[in-house]
């Protein structure tokens, strides 16, 4: 590595945890991020950096850009994604993404809010992303996407007036998640379906993604007594599997291991003492590495 690319490198890694938390919270996806960052890598490195001021902002517009050109091209393949599409599960103790002390920039990461982010745009993803985890003034953000601070403040408006709807179905505490999982997993187990459905709320929502390499079921399970149902049915007495418990993407999870060697990650969501949405992940491509 030449002098030039060693500062290079050394200028972006100084910011990579936050580039890398960036990207993450635009994609979804922790092999897409990295994606992003190398190419924002060979940017940087070709540029004239005896121009750029702030490296940060500059690393920051260049990742948000190349975010978003990802992002677009995805949301227009997404039609041949097998089933339900949901976030990556990545650990977090110790977070790749930088610190998380403050309650936006965890929140931000969690598999619930990634996945109402999926229904904004492009632009009202960026824009909610940089303002609510970043608390980037507008007029930073309207450099960053080239609009104007007033159409970036009308895009987080929307932005955040969309995720307020979905954000009521999962205001309970990092405690009452925790031992929620834990009783979901242990009624299921037991395959005590009277308990379990008085867990799940009666408009719950279980989201499996398999992506056409796990077993999976395709289509969201709504209703306490049919998810209740179902999850006997995979995890109950006559299926042998273990759980670890984990931090994935910020928050409570379990990494469950079947009799027959294959994982998946479940975490929940929740308000008024119920689980409202659950969120299982089988697709290896996304899940923890082993060990």
């Amino acid at each position: 590595m030449t002098a030039e690319a060693a500062e290079a490198a050394g200028a972006l890694q100084a910011h990579r945890p936050m580039l890398l938390g960036l990207a993450f919270r635009l994609l979804g996806s922790r092999d897409d991020a990295e994606d992003v960052l190398q190419e924002a890598y060979l940017r940087w490195l070709g540029v004239d950096r005896s121009t750029v001021d702030e490296p940060r902002r500059f690393l920051s517009r260049v990742v948000t850009r190349l975010a978003l050109d990802r992002l677009r091209a995805r949301q227009a393949a997404r039609e041949t994604y097998v089933g339900t599409w949901l976030p990556e599960a990545v650990p977090t103790e110790p977070s790749p993404f930088g610190p998380l002390d403050r309650a936006e920039l965890r929140d931000t990461l969690s598999t619930a809010l990634l996945h109402v982010l999926e229904r904004l745009t492009p632009p009202e993803r960026a824009v909610y992303v940089l303002r609510t985890a970043f608390d980037l003034p507008y007029a930073e953000i309207a450099e960053i996407l080239d609009r104007t601070p007033a159409d970036c403040r009308q895009l987080h408006h929307r932005a955040a007036a969309r995720v307020r709807v979905e954000q009521r179905r999962f205001t309970a505490t990092r405690l009452e998640r925790e031992r929620l999982l834990d009783a979901f997993l242990s009624a299921a187990r037991d395959g005590n379906l009277a308990t379990l459905t008085s867990l799940i709320a009666a408009d719950a929502t279980a989201w499996n993604d398999g992506g056409g390499r796990a077993r999976a079921a395709r289509n969201p399970i709504t209703g306490a007594e049919r998810v209740a149902r179902f999850f006997v049915g995979i995890y109950g007495p006559r299926h042998r599997w273990t759980g670890r418990r984990m931090e994935l993407n910020g928050e409570p999870a379990v990494l469950i291991t079947r009799g027959d060697g294959s994982r998946y990650t479940l975490t929940v969501a929740a308000a008024g003492d119920r689980i409202t949405e659950i969120y299982v992940v089988g697709n290896p491509t996304k899940l923890p590495p082993t060990g």
